[in-house]
């Protein structure tokens, strides 16, 4: 957490950041990470594909929502500044994408991509934040261990759902009006 004694950091010390490195602000605190590793992007990437296929495009699904990879999300008051690895939002709350570079609506759903540098942040200091903004769904994707957690707000509190592993069909809140082959996120391409 943020030593109180300590200057808030700015949206202004945020665009300092180089841009090959992910910044964002939690709890008054600038915090800086190097982008993701492969595994981690393929795992994202991938996901972000199909959902946006099934819910946003609507080819073999019902469509409605935004599926974005890596929004830059301006939280309770902009005082939070969050880089989920994905972000969607239904139709009905946001009909339109905003013309500025980030996003003050929160999002209904986000996913966080595990990685071993940045897992403690995530479930500890991340996903309470999400909470008290009102976003509704939450997914944890861990591409090492193959696993995902599907999480929806309680109150201001995440119930987890499910987990789910391995090779498998799964229908996952908020999107399990569709089977997703949860395996293909980390199987390689198909050649034909």
């Amino acid at each position: 957490m943020a030593d109180p004694a300590r200057k808030r950091a700015t949206y202004a010390d945020l665009c300092a950041v180089p841009p090959h490195l992910v910044a964002e602000i939690i709890g008054g605190e600038l915090r800086v990470h190097a982008r993701p590793a492969p595994r981690h992007i393929n795992a994202a990437s991938v996901l972000g594909s199909r959902l946006g296929r099934t819910f946003r495009d609507g080819d073999d699904g019902p469509g409605g929502w935004w599926i974005l990879d890596e929004p830059e999300l301006h939280l309770i008051g902009g005082e939070e500044i969050l880089v989920p690895d994905l972000a969607g939002w239904r139709v009905s709350t946001m009909p339109e994408l905003p013309d500025k570079a980030y996003f003050e609506t929160a999002p209904d759903w986000i996913c966080e991509v595990l990685s071993p540098s940045t897992e403690a942040e995530d479930r500890s200091e991340k996903m309470p934040i999400y909470a008290a903004a009102g976003v509704s769904h939450a997914w944890l994707l861990n591409p090492v261990l193959q696993t995902l957690e599907v999480y929806r707000r309680e109150s201001q509190r995440w119930l987890l759902l499910a987990t789910h592993r391995g090779d498998a069909l799964i229908r996952a809140e908020p999107f399990d009006a569709v089977e997703l082959d949860f395996g293909a996120l980390f199987r390689p391409p198909t050649v034909r």
